[in-house]
């Protein structure tokens, strides 16, 4: 059996946690940031983490066994 890669888009974009949660930096911070609050802005500066409903298909894209 060949080695199963992960996807090149998806390994740039997570990074796993040593508890096994998947790390995510949050969109909408790149352009048209006049019209956003400092507030809003500054929320969407820390990373996130990855909902539990979404888990299992970051972790297909990232080739994570079971």
């Amino acid at each position: 059996m060949p080695k199963v890669k992960p996807k090149s888009g998806a390994k740039k974009r997570f990074k796993l946690t040593a508890t096994g949660k998947i790390k995510m930096k949050h969109a909408y911070k790149r352009h048209i940031l006049t019209k956003k609050s400092t507030k809003r802005k500054r929320n969407l500066t820390s990373t996130g983490m990855v909902s539990d409903a979404d888990m299992s298909n970051v972790k297909r894209l990232l080739a994570i066994g079971k």
